[in-house]
């Protein structure tokens, strides 16, 4: 789903941070080495437009500034890993420059020593906002159908770093109204809130949840709750349309704790234990328009562990998956794995061993060749045997070519045993296949290759967009059982090109995909030109 056409039009992106700084900044790894400690930590707090840059300073951009709140000096303070007597230490500057980029209401944010005298460091955090408030209006169009968001949005209150959404919104499967908290930290601590409500045309969706992290590479515990209370009508689909429908119920809670050592000779080990209520329960529809086929239902109630190892190793880079915007790349090892006991006593309807892991690392040189590996795998085992059993693996690689150009493939295959009725694979124009309808394919297993050619241009309209375009091929196939019985096309291929428009002046952090794709396969129903307008995360 797109996010909003902001107030004012702020759809884009925001020039580099700077300010009036020595040519020869000190150098970080000497300062440390030094054992210099920290002075004065000063802020340099920069609004949404630049007005000291003659091309950004007119009436209109004048007017975004004085009307939005630049976030608070709390609220940046509260997020550094590093305070004024504390030993200098470039890795905690880093790391305080990666949480304050997670931060939607923020472009971006360096921190910079500024001077060194008898053995004290000051240093400069520099941050700049984006525009925060406005209406949520969009539209997209993905897979042949349509979705529209209307609404109001304060993803930065008062500059207090908290977000508010109000919206209604208008899907393929239902129609929604919804309210929406957010706090990253509530008050002075690492503690976050958030909080969903909302009335949908086939039930309603409720959730809550309070969670300390692990904030930090070196944080020593984490605890957290979170309940969900979910009514909803599910859909399977043939060939991209609605053919069998169910409705959904889901009372689902957590509690958990965790703790660590910290970090230690570039390595972090954490533990949790906690304990998980899930009731799913499914019946027919009561309204029903099209046949019903139910999923079997599932109560698991289980204690849990889990072990999570990862390795202290981070890039920056920019022109990978943004448009002239710092991303952040962690290339160094990370595993985890769960372990956890459904049993009867625990008033569960089944005893199940249920587990899970994950696996990731990087290799190569981000400014060259470089290749991102991920795998996960999930499932349960009950009564002898395996369910829902489900591993996948993924594999980005981005080679670059130029300032301006870049290679991108990525590889992602899912394999599936046993999956429960209402977990299978899907594959389709939402899912990657850009040529094809939403949820085309659907079964047990899948595997789909993109490739794309990437540009990035100095094209910057009204200072408000970072312009990019690709083009694109794809492919995939699905395997396995499917209980609508559709009609396998076995390889369905797709190309096409496309515009990416990065809306860095906003605070969605999404780029805008307009893109033309051809499909090359499939049945005759599909249409010979696919026009698909949608927002995400990446290029």
């Amino acid at each position: 789903m797109t996010r909003p056409i902001y107030f004012l039009g702020l759809l884009v992106s925001c020039t580099s941070i700077s300010s009036a700084f020595p040519d020869e900044l000190p150098d970080p790894a000497k300062i440390e080495n030094d054992g210099a400690v920290i002075g004065e930590i000063i802020l340099e707090r920069s609004d949404v437009f630049d007005l000291s840059d003659p091309e950004e300073n007119n009436w209109l951009y004048r007017l975004a500034n004085k009307l939005h709140i630049v976030t608070r000096e709390n609220v940046i303070r509260k997020q550094l890993l590093l305070e004024s007597g504390d030993a200098y230490s470039k890795k905690l500057s880093d790391e305080s420059e990666r949480l304050l980029r997670q931060n939607s209401y923020l472009f971006d944010a360096d921190i910079l020593p500024v001077s060194r005298n008898e053995g004290v460091v000051d240093l400069v955090v520099k941050t700049r906002d984006v525009w925060t408030l406005g209406p949520d209006i969009s539209a997209s169009r993905t897979g042949g159908e349509n979705t529209s968001r209307i609404g109001i949005e304060e993803l930065n209150f008062l500059g207090l770093g908290q977000s508010i959404r109000v919206f209604h919104e208008e899907g393929v499967e239902r129609r929604s109204d919804s309210i929406e908290f957010f706090d990253r930290q509530l008050g002075n601590s690492w503690t976050s809130g958030f909080a969903h409500f909302a009335d949908n045309s086939d039930g309603h969706h409720r959730q809550l949840s309070l969670v300390r992290p692990f904030y930090s590479l070196d944080a020593r515990w984490s605890l957290g709750g979170s309940a969900i209370d979910n009514e909803r009508r599910g859909l399977f689909y043939r060939l991209g349309n609605q053919a069998a429908e169910y409705q959904q119920y889901l009372d689902y809670g957590s509690l958990w704790g965790g703790w660590s050592a910290g970090l230690r000779d570039g390595w972090v080990k954490r533990w949790q234990a906690g304990v998980v209520f899930s009731d799913l329960r499914f019946s027919d529809v009561t309204n029903p328009a099209l046949p019903a086929l139910i999923p079997a239902n599932r109560k698991l109630v289980y204690p849990f562990v889990s072990l999570e190892i990862l390795e202290d190793r981070y890039v920056t880079a920019a022109n990978r998956d943004q448009i002239g915007r710092t991303e952040d790349f962690h290339t160094g090892t990370r595993f985890t794995a769960t372990l956890g006991w459904s049993d009867e006593r625990f008033e569960a309807d089944r005893d199940a061993l249920i587990w899970s892991s994950t696996f990731s690392r990087g290799f190569g040189d981000l400014d060259k060749q470089f290749l991102m590996l991920g795998a996960a795998a999930s499932g349960r085992h009950e009564s002898g045997r395996s369910a829902n059993s489900r591993a996948s693996f993924t594999a980005r690689y981005y080679k670059v070519q130029s300032e301006k150009r870049l290679f991108y493939a990525t590889l992602s295959a899912t394999a599936g045993h046993a999956l429960d009725v209402d977990n299978l694979v899907e594959l389709g124009g939402d899912s990657g296949l850009r040529g094809y309808p939403l949820r085309y394919q659907a079964g047990e297993s899948k595997l789909l290759f993109t490739i794309e050619q990437r540009y990035f241009t100095d094209w910057y309209p009204f200072r408000l967009v970072r312009v990019g375009g690709a083009i694109f091929a794809d492919a995939g196939r699905v395997w396995g059982d499917n209980p609508i019985n559709e009609t396998r096309y076995g390889w369905l291929t797709d190309v096409g090109f496309g515009l990416r428009l990065g809306r860095t002046r906003s605070s969605s952090g999404k780029m805008i995909h307009i893109d033309v794709a051809f499909p090359l396969g499939g049945d005759a129903s599909i249409d010979d030109v696919q026009f698909l307008l949608e927002s995400k995360r990446s290029f």
